[in-house]
């Protein structure tokens, strides 16, 4: 439940078995449509923005993946593709993960990241990478598909390793049209000259998936089975236009 009033919230992933799959999430990207239909995406945060809070996790090395931060929820829980991924975000990732984006920085881990690839429509996005997916699955295809992909992907990424997930810490995101600045606890630890233009929605979650698109070709997705709860706490939540 998130209170406005404070900024505050608790997004817990509980016990999951395995190949069944659990998110606790916050968003405002999607927007009710009327007679019960299935919720339409908006889209509303452009730069110049400043997203403030803390967070700690429950865990200093949880399963899946949790982080906050801005986005275009490009990938359907059903594999529907709606565009092509472009966010800025603080971002955790444990193994099985393998999410090889920026030059020289893991594919896993927790981070600061900006990931740019453009505003192409899903209609004209999804075919075609759906077929590489479906290529990169070929023996000795993999490779060459995923590092052809990475030439037209715009990534900046720092390591937070030295930053413990399960302490409070103070995460601030600078978005601006040409360049995104994140600090943790006041001191900065990636500038980015490269941050999507927008528009994006402002997402918090945790959940219990993975993802595989490494240097040696492998590529896949799926979930992992969670033996205890697992918490994403946040206060003082602030979202702020830049001058």
């Amino acid at each position: 439940m998130y209170d406005a009033a404070s900024g505050r919230a608790m997004l817990q992933a509980p016990p999951t078995p395995a190949r069944q799959y659990t998110d606790a999430q916050l968003d405002d990207y999607h927007a009710p449509r009327a007679g019960g239909r299935r919720a339409r995406l908006r889209f509303a945060h452009r730069p110049p923005l400043r997203l403030s809070l803390r967070a700690r996790a429950s865990h200093a090395a949880p399963a899946g993946t949790l982080g906050f931060g801005f986005w275009n929820e490009p990938f359907s829980v059903l594999g529907a593709i709606g565009g092509t991924p472009n966010v800025a975000w603080f971002f955790y990732a444990a193994p099985p993960s393998d999410m090889v984006l920026a030059p020289g920085v893991p594919g896993r881990g927790w981070k600061a990241a900006t990931l740019y690839t453009g505003r192409l429509p899903g209609w004209l996005v999804g075919p075609p990478v759906l077929a590489a997916m479906a290529l990169a699955r070929v023996p000795g295809l993999g490779r060459p598909i995923l590092s052809l992909g990475r030439r037209f992907v715009t990534a900046y990424e720092a390591l937070l390793d030295d930053v413990a997930l399960d302490a409070w810490r103070e995460y601030v995101l600078e978005w601006r049209p040409r360049e995104a600045r994140f600090l943790v606890d006041g001191v900065e630890r990636l500038r980015s000259p490269a941050p999507p233009v927008g528009p994006l929605g402002l997402v918090i979650w945790i959940d219990n998936q993975y993802a595989v698109a490494s240097l040696d070709g492998r590529l896949g997705f799926g979930v992992t089975p969670l033996a205890e709860a697992q918490t994403l706490e946040i206060e003082g939540l602030r979202l702020e236009p830049l001058v």
